[in-house]
């Protein structure tokens, strides 16, 4: 009790100043404030008084308005980039060569044997369409369920509104009725798949690919083979198209179809030579591939020499075995002492063109990319080709990003906030956005599909897909890649690195070597590779790579925040002095005339609920609380005690009792004489 009273005393004694009503609260805030504005309401006359609070409100409420956006602006987060030049010695980058090629024909043969075969029959079926030039009569029988499990078909469009599906390896085809062609795909209704092909119903192309739904049988059409090779290009209308089904048999089948007759045979080969390939253990694919002391031929960096043992190898699904240079995970990166081609790094290589896959890989050189030291090598996206019989000299300025992170941007740092598991990590690599957006299309491939593809890293426990565990791997890979909604969920999950370098590279190239020189670069080349006094290199094998810093001035694109805390507090500042005159005190004012307010609340509530407890307490005893003369004779007699006439019932009710109590007969009593004392006698007296 005593707490509540210190209490309430404290309150009074805080709010004593400005007064206990909000009017009083009022009246002396624009009176004492230093706001300019309310002590003209309470000082001018009704007139004015009336314009200046419109006037005082218009403006407090443009000062508001103002502050939101602010407030908004810097909530945003937006940065500013800067650049900025230095000059420092260089860390030399991470150099990563490949061939072109991913395996040496002469040891992979025996496993693309058949699908050399059946590419050498479907092309001279396609190029020699008369059954008496074709010389498969000659050759053993061809694997057609390997073709069957992924074939290639021709599609005639000579009737644009009834194209024909004819099925290379089959005499029979299939007409197409009541198509739409939307750019290079058709899509098909339904398709049996049987020794002939038969009529489809309604067919709509959409991107490259023909949705083929389900294929009716409606009679054996034969007809002439494709054109032969003096017609026109008028008059040719026939498209080479991958069919991709569900599962072998299946009638859910997909056409991807090409402009070109070569681009359809290579994603053919890539698809048919993945499912054989990815059957191969590693170890027998790395001995398969290009080896570093028959592909390196010469190096040397600055002045020091270098040979393949200074190269770290991996394998790289797309280009085989790749070799890397200062990579930096055994050993400490290496500084480029000085700018300018004697102080970089030299190399002579010999990619062994007559030994190529000749339908895997139709482009011819070498593969190299420069990268940061213990980052993951991506070829296929930021590699360049080297061009075989020529020297290219590729110089090198150096770009630094540095971006802030949260909340800035949505970047991370070494990737341990992004929701998807990078299988990269295996090769002790750092994270990069590359690496997370194929980790995570291998799992979405993986959960899709039930396997991974041959091209990125596996999780434990997972098999690559084949066709003959998987036969519909390929029609499943198709429908993912182009699945914009499982690429976008991968952009979405995956981060840029808040700092990154960039190599930018100066490409020039000049043959090499001259016809001068060649015979005698040859011969050395030659004997040092294969002991030999004969010339085993020609100009279609060998390489050069110059690789250097062109000036050791390296850029600094560098983020900082556009709008901080100061620039806050000085923005909210200027419009509250612009269009009121105040400062930080006259906020410091209002906040008090606020607590004021609070503490009025408070202590009304408080005066409230103390007159709430009378009035129940009043509600007890309807009439005039008794005066102390009463409550003293209601103490002594017992007829003036109050009772409550409903406490009991009217059956029990006593008798009512008298106002007045009965004399005290007993002292009008007349004693006898001899019982007097003379104390008694002189008090009667």
């Amino acid at each position: 009790m005593n707490l509540k009273k210190y209490f309430i005393r404290a309150l009074h004694r805080l709010q004593k100043g400005p007064g206990y009503t909000y009017k009083e609260l009022l009246v002396w805030y624009c009176d004492n404030t230093n706001t300019h504005g309310p002590k003209r309401i309470i000082k001018e006359g009704p007139k004015k008084k009336l314009i200046w609070f419109f006037l005082t409100l218009l403006f407090a409420s443009l000062v508001f308005w103002q502050w939101g956006i602010l407030i908004n602006t810097y909530l945003s987060y937006n940065v500013t980039s800067s650049l900025s030049i230095g000059f420092k010695t260089m860390k030399f980058p991470a150099v990563t060569v490949c061939n072109a090629n991913p395996f040496k024909y002469s040891k992979v043969k025996h496993l693309l044997k058949e699908l050399d075969r059946l590419i050498e029959a479907a092309l001279e079926r396609i190029l020699q369409p008369a059954p008496w030039n074709s010389s498969e009569n000659a050759s053993p029988p061809l694997n057609l369920e390997l073709w069957h499990q992924i074939p290639l078909v021709l599609i005639d469009e000579h009737d644009k509104n009834n194209p024909i599906i004819l099925d290379i390896f089959e005499r029979n085809q299939t007409s197409v009725d009541n198509q739409t062609f939307v750019g290079n795909e058709t899509a098909a209704g339904n398709e049996t798949a049987a020794g002939t092909e038969t009529s489809v119903g309604t067919e709509l192309a959409v991107g490259n690919e023909t949705s083929v739904g389900n294929e009716t049988a409606a009679g054996n059409q034969t007809v002439s083979p494709p054109a032969p090779a003096n017609v026109t290009s008028e008059e040719k209308k026939y498209k080479l198209a991958v069919k991709l089904c569900s599962h072998q048999g299946s009638d859910n089948c997909t056409y991807r179809n090409f402009t070109s007759a070569a681009q359809a045979v290579t994603e053919w080969y890539i698809l048919q030579s993945t499912s054989i390939l990815s059957k191969v253990p590693l170890q027998e694919r790395i001995r398969m591939g290009y080896q570093a002391e028959d592909m390196i031929l010469a190096c040397l960096y600055g002045a020091e020499p270098c040979n393949y043992k200074n190269f770290t190898q991996i394998y790289h699904p797309d280009h085989g075995n790749c070799y890397i240079f200062n990579w930096g995970m055994d050993e400490e990166a290496l500084n480029s002492s000085n700018p300018g081609a004697e102080f970089g790094l030299k190399l002579i290589l010999d990619i062994s063109q007559q030994d190529y896959i000749p339908y895997l890989s139709s482009a011819a050189g070498a593969r190299l990319m420069l990268h940061q030291q213990k980052s993951f090598p991506f070829l296929k996206d930021q590699g360049i080709y080297a061009m075989a019989g020529t020297e290219t000299s590729i110089g090198v300025l150096v770009d630094e990003l540095e971006r802030m992170g949260y909340p800035y941007s949505d970047c991370t740092m070494n990737g341990s906030d992004v929701p998807v598991k990078n299988l990269y990590s295996q090769y002790n690599t750092s994270y990069s956005i590359q690496a997370c957006l194929r980790s995570c299309f291998q799992n979405h491939m993986i959960e899709t599909c039930g396997c991974g593809h041959y091209m990125f890293p596996l999780p434990e426990g997972v098999n690559y897909c084949n066709n003959e565990d998987n036969p519909g791997w390929a029609y499943c890979y198709s429908s993912l890649r182009s699945s914009i909604t499982h690429r976008q969920i991968c952009i979405d999950s995956c981060k840029e690195t808040c700092n990154d370098t960039q190599y930018k590279m100066t490409i020039s190239m000049a043959d090499w070597p001259s016809e001068a020189s060649e015979d005698w670069i040859f011969h050395i080349l030659s004997y040092e590779r294969d002991m030999s006094t004969n010339v085993t290199l020609d100009r279609n094998g060998i390489i050069k790579l110059n690789i250097y810093f062109q000036e050791y001035n390296y850029r600094t694109i560098s983020e900082s925040a556009a709008t901080t805390i100061v620039w806050l507090l000085s923005s909210l500042g200027g419009q509250f002095g612009f269009w009121m005159g105040g400062s930080v005190l006259c906020l410091i004012e209002f906040g008090e005339i606020i607590i004021d307010s609070l503490w009025i609340t408070i202590i009304n509530v408080i005066s409230w609920c103390k007159g709430l407890k009378q009035k129940r307490a009043q509600a007890q005893y309807p009439d005039a609380p008794p005066t102390v003369s009463e409550l003293v004779e209601a103490h002594t007699n017992l007829g003036f005690q109050h009772e409550d006439a409903g406490a009991l019932p009217r059956d029990e009710a006593l008798p009512p009792e008298p106002g007045t109590p009965p004399p005290n007969y007993d002292s009008l009593r007349v004693q006898p004489l001899d019982v007097l004392s003379p104390d008694s006698d002189a008090d009667t007296e």
